[in-house]
């Protein structure tokens, strides 16, 4: 019976965690575009930026759900934008990048290997705070619709 104990705690931690990332990625971009949206339409100006991640655009096996936020955000992010003549709307979706992010939540060996990689491979989060600067600062006729930023390293 032990190993059935374990077992069943270990799919208790792996649904709070699938939980956890659909509330954080997706949730809570449809609760900050919620929040904005009906000022940015009344002054009828605004730029809504949402950040997804590299992984938007790909699945990877040990992070299926992760992935499927994230493409959530880009296909909810598109839909807005598609939809909003006055507000722009932009995604960036950078790869590997260094923040404390890397120490929170998951299984211990994949934040293990997150934390590798993005030692290895990931942008300083300056230039995913550049890449935003430059979708802001574009004139109010242009929308710069997608970025996807990644390391020279990542590949």
């Amino acid at each position: 019976m032990p190993n059935t104990a374990r077992t069943r705690s270990r799919q208790q931690r792996c649904r709070r965690q699938r939980l956890r990332a659909a509330d954080v990625n997706l949730r809570g971009t449809l609760h900050g575009i919620a929040a904005a949206l009906p000022l940015m339409r009344t002054a009828g100006w605004g730029h809504i930026i949402n950040i997804a991640s590299s992984s938007a655009y790909r699945v990877d096996p040990t992070a299926a759900v992760y992935c499927a936020t994230k493409y959530a955000v880009r296909a909810l992010t598109e839909g807005l934008r598609q939809e909003s003549r006055n507000v722009r709307v932009t995604l960036v979706s950078p790869g590997y990048t260094q923040s404390e992010l890397t120490e929170h939540g998951g299984d211990p060996q994949v934040q293990a290997a997150a934390r590798a990689a993005t030692d290895e491979l990931g942008l300083p989060a300056s230039a995913v705070a550049d890449a935003i600067a430059y979708a802001v600062a574009q004139p109010d006729t242009v929308d710069v619709n997608e970025i996807v930023a990644r390391s020279t390293a990542q590949g």
